[in-house]
């Protein structure tokens, strides 16, 4: 198998990635296992259960992992890159579009449609995490404090999730499996090498003067380790963050902004390159695409970090116990954090006008019930119906809901 095989077969991979990470994996696993045979099922399922350990896109970082198993960094290099960059591409274009044609009427009515889809989206999201993650008595508790820390009280997020994973790791039980191979010797240097990759755009951004830009490139690379969970875990932070606190775009656009990354290829992590050219574009058009760059650069940069360093040592990392128990603590949070932006969604999408109801700790929004949209609440029963019962496929329900919202918008 040629590196020219791997690349051809990582373009058709990253440009027919559509549908999130259960879908990319899937077809990953066709292609990699029942088509080319390059991983065996064995070890298709350890490189998974290695990459749902880490921090970013699982998808991704399994096709890094392939890549790097059949030609080194290069080949690693190779297959994350093409997963991610035809997605990019379009979610870069797009982005451009939306910043200059976004307020039109037209525009608005389409991406009331698509808001009231991704409602859905989101829905379809924590049933399907939950369905893996809420097993045991402990894990629902874990989910509806991590709910209440960040919906109600306001909590960080990574403190949410630091507050779980140190859970499960102080309660874990067991020992490690025996005969867990040796790692390899070049560890340090593999580390050394990724963090100056990482971190020399921002470095060079703060030494510039650039200000926007570093701000972005120290707020998602701190995005970046705290990943656990996928994009939807993330958008619940970034809600808490850049529309509150840092005022980059509005709950409106990041909304639309998730419609738009649900509709191309790759990981839907890519929605951060939305923000960041949304954030930039009010400076300037030229420093939306560097904004975005920069966006898409610490996005990614660590997940080759955590794949080239951590590949070699698969099998001992997933034989210890409380490495596991972590992770299960991590995701049962993760439920909890998805059910807020779940309601934080709903709240914004269905009504025009929200109170705040204080009580000791906790800030609760309460709808006004005379603001209530009929028009995206049709569509969105009409997209649950379209998605969680008859399991269409998301992309001509969006495009219908799009449609449904321009028609809507003239009753």
């Amino acid at each position: 198998m040629t590196s020219s095989d791997l690349t051809r077969t990582s373009l058709r991979i990253g440009l027919l990635s559509f549908g999130g990470p259960a879908a990319q994996i899937a077809l990953m696993h066709r292609v990699y296992v029942d088509e080319k045979q390059w991983l065996t099922e064995d070890e298709f399922l350890s490189a998974l259960s290695f990459c749902m350990l880490l921090p970013g896109p699982e998808a991704m970082q399994l096709a890094t992992y392939t890549g790097w198993k059949l030609h080194g960094v290069k080949g690693g290099l190779i297959a994350g890159l093409l997963f991610v960059v035809p997605g990019a591409v379009v979610v870069l274009t797009l982005s451009a579009l939306y910043a200059i044609y976004g307020q039109i009427p037209l525009t608005q009515a389409l991406f009331m449609g698509i808001k009231a889809c991704v409602v859905v989206i989101v829905i379809e999201a924590l049933l399907r995490v939950a369905r893996r993650a809420l097993k045991t008595t402990t894990a629902w508790i874990i989910a509806a404090l991590s709910f209440l820390a960040i919906f109600a009280v306001g909590l960080p997020f990574p403190l949410i999730i630091l507050a779980a994973g140190l859970y499960g790791a102080l309660t874990a039980s067991g020992g490690i499996t025996p005969d867990a191979p040796a790692p390899p010797h070049n560890l340090p240097r593999t580390v050394v090498t990724w963090l100056a990759i990482w971190w020399t755009p921002v470095a060079l951004a703060a030494a510039s003067g650039a200000a926007l830009l570093t701000e972005i490139g120290l707020y998602f690379s701190r995005l970046a380790v705290v990943t656990f969970g996928g994009a939807y875990s993330v958008l619940a932070y970034m809600a808490q963050s850049i529309v509150a606190e840092k005022a980059w775009l509005t709950t409106g656009a990041l909304i639309d902004g998730l419609g738009l990354a649900e509709t191309t290829p790759g990981p839907l992590i890519l929605v951060t390159t939305f923000v960041g050219y949304q954030a930039g574009y009010a400076v300037s058009p030229l420093m939306a695409v560097g904004a975005a760059a920069m966006t898409l650069w610490v996005t990614f940069a660590p997940c080759f970090l955590w794949i080239f360093a951590g590949a070699p040592y698969i099998a001992r990392l997933t034989a210890r116990p409380r490495l596991k128990a972590a992770l299960s603590a991590i995701t049962a949070a993760v439920v909890g954090v998805i059910l807020s932006l779940t309601v934080w969604f709903a709240l914004h999408v269905f009504f025009t006008e929200l109170a705040e109801f204080h009580v000791l700790w906790a800030t609760i929004p309460l709808p006004d019930p005379a603001s209530l949209n009929w028009r995206a609440v049709l569509i969105a029963l009409a997209a649950a119906y379209a998605l969680l019962f008859r399991h269409l496929n998301l992309i001509p329900v969006l495009i219908f809901a799009a449609v449904a919202g321009s028609l809507l918008a003239r009753v």
